[in-house]
């Protein structure tokens, strides 16, 4: 199983715009082979701070999530909206 959080810093007066994007990205995503979990959360101190949380049964699946239609077509619009510093982490369960 591998776990996967993506953070983005959205830029100032994006963030709903931002939020509408990742609704398509979620619905989609969630739909996809292997997908266990794909959920969007924003932080309490910060709402310029969005994290993907991610959980796919491999990383087959993952990667062809990030060769998908929609991933490539929402994250560079994301990523135009956002800080272009990119912060994800890929995880592998260990217990």
């Amino acid at each position: 199983m591998i776990k996967v959080v993506a953070k983005k810093l959205v830029n100032e007066g994006k963030v709903e715009e931002v939020i509408k994007l990742y609704e398509e990205l979620v619905r989609e995503t969630r739909k996809e082979e292997g997908c266990i979990k794909y959920e969007l959360y924003q932080d309490e101190k910060d709402p310029r701070v969005l994290a993907v949380i991610e959980e796919w049964e491999s990383k087959d699946a993952l990667e062809r999530h990030m060769n998908s239609e929609h991933f490539t077509r929402i994250v560079p619009m994301i990523g135009e909206l956002a800080e272009k510093k990119k912060d994800m982490n890929i995880y592998n369960k260990l217990i």
